[in-house]
């Protein structure tokens, strides 16, 4: 990947949702929900205090996490749909 994203902000990729309910009707793409589940692709060195300190990212290449519905900014690199978004927007990591 060419795109390293700066500070505290974080690239990640959205997981595609379920395409069946739990009864297994099929769900139309024009009745989905954008997932707010997605993969890590990229992190930023970490948020900087006053003094100048680093203060390190909580998340990593890697993990899966869970964000709000409208977090982040849509871009698209390499032809990918990616989100880039502040580490404060993601609500926590799913183990």
């Amino acid at each position: 990947m060419a795109f390293k994203p700066l500070h505290d902000r974080v690239l990640v990729r959205r997981v595609e949702g379920e395409e069946k309910t739990k009864g297994g009707l099929i769900i139309p793409d024009n009745a989905k929900e954008k997932p707010a589940e997605g993969e890590v692709i990229a992190c930023g060195e970490g948020a900087r205090k006053d003094n100048g300190e680093l203060i390190a990212m909580a998340v990593k290449e890697g993990d899966r996490i869970l964000f709000g519905k409208w977090s982040g900014t849509e871009v698209t690199i390499n032809g990918e749909e990616l989100l880039i978004m502040k580490e404060s927007d993601i609500l926590g990591v799913i183990a």
